[in-house]
């Protein structure tokens, strides 16, 4: 009983546990969800999340894949309950390998400790900057060096985590989805496209994500406003603090083709009834609605904000313009719009791409060699793993 780990020739199936805050429907959540999925098939998966269930798209996902789901009723503000009810759970399911995401780590570090898991590992889903506030900064540098593997989702990612706790990045797995899922379909697209009384000649240019600083919306709307051509449409699917502003903006200069549609569950429909994909992000990590448009077979007009660049390739799957600018922005749109040669073109080695690169298969095989790597060098004994 008191064997260590030296090979993994020994373990058929790990226990891993992931902790997430919630079950919503961001793309942190989305990745860790398909990723949760990817990996039932030859592990043994559980999931906390740290709030009260939201009985979202990804819960019934996880539940169809017989995946144990906890949900601990986090409290608004700070909720000193967590730390007994994460080791709780901690002690019921004994992992082997515990999975942490977005701002967790603060609630659940003491925990994980005392219960002496033998790897922890930490996906950073976004720049190290923007990732988590300063506490939740403090708290990761310490556990970085402590007992919580790092991982990043794409270079730029990598390339922040030197930047903000200067440590070299020893992990790197991007995030992927289940590309079969975002397939175009045409006649749901025509469907859709009727639904929301678009014509079907229009040329539609979609953005799916929160409307946030992060996101810089206002930029994509004000370099839409300089195409003036009846043809273009911009469909913005998404909520966020900014609404108000964009409202505003909108109604100023009468930009009645400019469609905020809010959150909505439709999203592969809208993608097959698209014809560009458009992103204005300031910062970025490694988007999945960038994977999925291009698993849709749309060309992807974006800012080089953080991990992008490493889905698109400018000139072969879209158009990609530097931070923040506007014109260069609108000059993309401009040419996508009058070149529907080029929009075919590019989208569909785009999804060739997708098909390729971003299938949930790469990820979950590549965090599953991670587990077992870092396994077979973890100095804890299985015994231990969760020691009342």
């Amino acid at each position: 009983m008191n064997k260590k780990i030296t090979t993994m020739s020994t373990l058929e199936r790990l226990r891993v546990l992931h902790i997430v805050p919630s079950f919503g429907v961001g793309g942190a959540e989305q990745m860790a969800g398909h990723l949760m999925v990817g990996l039932s098939e030859t592990h043994d998966v559980s999931a906390v999340g740290l709030y009260p269930a939201r009985h979202s798209s990804i819960e019934r996902k996880l539940m169809r894949a017989n995946i144990p789901l906890w949900h601990l009723g986090k409290r608004p503000g700070f909720d000193p309950r967590l730390f007994f009810s994460l080791d709780r759970v901690l002690k019921q399911v004994r992992p082997q390998v515990v999975h942490t995401h977005l701002s967790v780590l603060r609630y659940a570090l003491p925990a994980l400790l005392r219960r002496r898991v033998p790897v922890v590992v930490h996906t950073l889903h976004n720049l190290a900057e923007y990732e988590a506030d300063v506490i939740g900064r403090a708290v990761q540098w310490f556990a970085f060096r402590r007992a919580v593997l790092p991982v990043a989702i794409s270079q730029e990612v990598a390339a922040s985590l030197k930047r903000v706790y200067g440590l070299e990045c020893r992990a790197m797995v991007p995030n992927c989805i289940p590309v079969e899922n975002y397939r175009r379909n045409v006649a749901d697209g025509m469907r859709w496209r009727q639904k929301e009384r678009f014509p079907q000649d229009a040329v539609l240019f979609t953005c799916v994500g929160r409307l946030e600083p992060q996101k810089n919306p206002l930029m994509m709307v004000e370099a839409f406003a300089k195409l003036n051509d009846p043809r273009a449409h911009l469909v913005m699917l998404g909520e966020g603090g900014l609404r108000d502003d964009l409202v505003a903006y909108i109604r100023k200069h009468r930009l009645d083709r400019v469609h905020l549609l809010g959150k909505r569950s439709e999203v592969r429909e809208c993608l097959a009834a698209s014809d560009v994909f458009v992103l204005s992000s300031n910062w970025e990590g490694n988007p999945l609605a960038v994977m999925e448009a291009m698993a849709a077979g749309l060309p992807v007009i974006g800012t080089r904000a953080g991990g992008v660049p490493e889905l698109v390739e400018s000139g072969q799957h879209g158009i990609l313009v530097p931070l923040g600018d506007c014109l260069g922005f609108a000059s993309a749109m401009r040419t996508l719009l009058n070149n529907p040669e080029m929009r075919a073109a590019m989208g569909s080695a785009a999804c060739e791409h997708a098909t390729a690169a971003f299938n949930v298969d790469r990820m979950a095989q590549g965090y599953a060699s991670l587990y077992r790597n870092a396994l077979d060098t973890s100095p804890l004994e299985t015994t231990t793993a969760a020691a009342a």
